[in-house]
């Protein structure tokens, strides 16, 4: 038999597209797992509290679809852009937080936030056209414009200004081929919640450059701090505002897939420039969310008792607070701010305190492997050297998590050389400097205080013992406290520190020498 010569082959871009995606970066990760790690993987990269009791939607939700299955009136399709009941539901829901109401026909039901995602984009790919994505922010935007032919160009959010957009940087990337940008509050991966002034600026920057704003606003109210969840419709008489939102995170539903497109439009600006009809084709083309879930959603959206939401964004703001006071005791990581809203926070790394750890997403691949903890690496955020974690899980969960994160965080910490305090200077070899001897004691008292923080005594002989601060703690008389090391090597580094900090030498006699110490680092006691 002649064999045939087949014609057909894989889409690669298909391929590309779905290597950006969330899913895409874990499938990579959860490769690396050790299987005969019997304490079990702690996933802290997906924000689906479901798994997890104490996060169970309502009661009273779980009825409303229910009841809409049972009725057995709901079984059939459902109009292009979703019920009519649903839809005047949805724009009831939104109207609340907004000056204005939202007509029924602006609203489009999606299967799940994702496809509303996928058709705000998929209109505006234009030949050429380019769009505004945030550095860090969500890698399925990123994976959907390079399918749609979308180019993707960069703005940042700044960590140091509560992950506020850089509006400058933000404007000085646009060009005339530039159509949208993206902005997604609360932050996702960031967990920040933008001030009203702060978005008021943002729609002022994008009416000056003539594009509309796309407003993911999937975790809309799920705020943790001081600042409340203003929606981006607000703004809607400043510029154009195309609103994606679900039930899956306010409900802590993701498999019902339920979403919504909103057009917020004074003016008629997305009508007459073509936007609403092509929003139109786009779900002519697509499949519908569930019918009867759709029916279920006057009673979830107007109906369900706040009791529900305040129990949920409480576990929310206690977890939320934990992992950001875990994460900050550990060496090597650090979370710079504390999360306002969302289900996630991010992490810094320092590898400057790690040994054989190249980066974020090394850091990721070696924590799966050797302690069965999933993070997401930052890389793929676009934001190096941070990691994404969720903390929508329970706080047993938290606990076990951290406690591996830190064994694996002191397993790598870069170790220190030996210390001798007889004139000798941490991790140096030189004498002790005479001329500038400030230096010298800085260091050395670091690392006790290093020792104290971190490490702890686990016996007598452990214990760090500078005695040639005449053997006697802060403002006593007594001898060393060789029973209850810890205060005594706290107090005596108070001691020197204050020393250090007030009074400074005169000259090298002046200067404390604990000379008498044996350090505990990474578990090895140093003579």
């Amino acid at each position: 038999m002649v064999e045939s010569q087949w014609r057909f082959g894989g889409n690669s871009k298909v391929i590309r597209a779905g290597a950006m995606t969330l899913r895409g970066v874990m499938d990579g990760v959860m490769k690396i797992l050790d299987e005969n790690d019997g304490r079990g993987v702690i996933h802290l990269s997906q924000g689906d509290p479901f798994s997890f009791p104490c996060y169970r939607t309502a009661a009273f939700v779980e009825n409303a679809v229910s009841n809409a299955l049972r009725c057995a009136n709901f079984n059939s399709y459902s109009s292009t852009a979703g019920l009519s009941a649903a839809r005047s539901a949805v724009a009831e829901y939104l109207s609340k937080d907004l000056p204005y109401n939202i007509a029924s026909d602006d609203v489009f039901l999606t299967n799940g936030c994702t496809q509303a995602l996928e058709a705000a984009l998929t209109v505006l790919a234009c030949p050429g056209a380019n769009i505004l994505l945030p550095r860090p922010g969500y890698p399925d935007y990123k994976a959907r414009a390079a399918f749609a032919g979308l180019e993707v160009r960069h703005f940042d959010l700044v960590p140091e200004n509560d992950w506020e957009v850089d509006l400058a940087a933000m404007e000085a990337l646009g060009d005339e081929n530039m159509v949208a940008i993206v902005i997604i509050n609360p932050g996702n991966p960031c967990g920040n919640v933008f001030k009203y002034e702060h978005l008021k600026k943002i729609a002022e920057t994008s009416r000056k450059m003539g594009i509309l704003v796309i407003a993911d606003e999937v975790y809309g109210h799920l705020t943790l701090g001081s600042n409340p969840f203003t929606p981006m419709g607000v703004f809607a008489s400043i510029a154009p505002i195309i609103t994606l939102g679900s039930l899956s995170k306010k409900w802590i539903v993701p498999g019902w897939r339920i979403g919504w497109l909103v057009l917020n439009e004074l003016d008629g600006i997305l009508t007459k420039h073509g936007i609403v009809d092509t929003i139109k084709g786009f779900f002519n083309i697509s499949s519908d969310p569930v019918t009867f879930i759709q029916a279920a959603l006057p009673e979830i959206l107007l109906k369900t008792p706040t009791e529900f939401y305040d129990k949920i964004v409480n576990l929310f703001r206690k977890s939320a607070d934990k992992c950001y006071k875990l994460t900050n005791d550990i060496p090597g990581i650090s979370c710079p701010i504390k999360p306002q809203g969302c289900m996630f926070l991010m992490i810094k790394l320092d590898l400057s305190k790690l040994e054989g750890i190249k980066d974020d997403l090394d850091f990721c691949c070696k924590l799966a492997k050797e302690e069965s903890v999933v993070l997401v690496p930052g890389e793929f955020f676009w934001m190096k050297n941070w990691m994404r974690v969720t903390f929508a899980v329970e706080e047993s969960y938290i606990d076990e998590a951290f406690r591996r994160m830190r064994a694996f965080c002191e397993r790598h910490a870069k170790k220190h050389t030996k210390i001798s305090y007889h004139g000798i200077s941490c991790g140096s070899k030189k004498p002790f400097d005479a001329s500038n001897p400030r230096n010298d004691v800085q260091e050395s008292v670091s690392v006790v205080q290093h020792w104290v923080d971190h490490q702890g005594p686990t016996s007598k002989q452990d214990v760090p013992k500078p005695t040639d601060a005449k053997g006697m703690s802060s403002g006593s008389k007594k001898p060393f406290d060789a029973p209850n090391p810890r205060n005594d090597i706290q107090e005596s580094a108070s001691v020197v520190q204050l020393w250090v900090n007030r009074l400074g030498p005169t000259s090298e006699q002046d200067v404390p020498k604990p000379t008498d110490a044996k350090v505990c680092v990474q578990g090895r006691v140093i003579n």
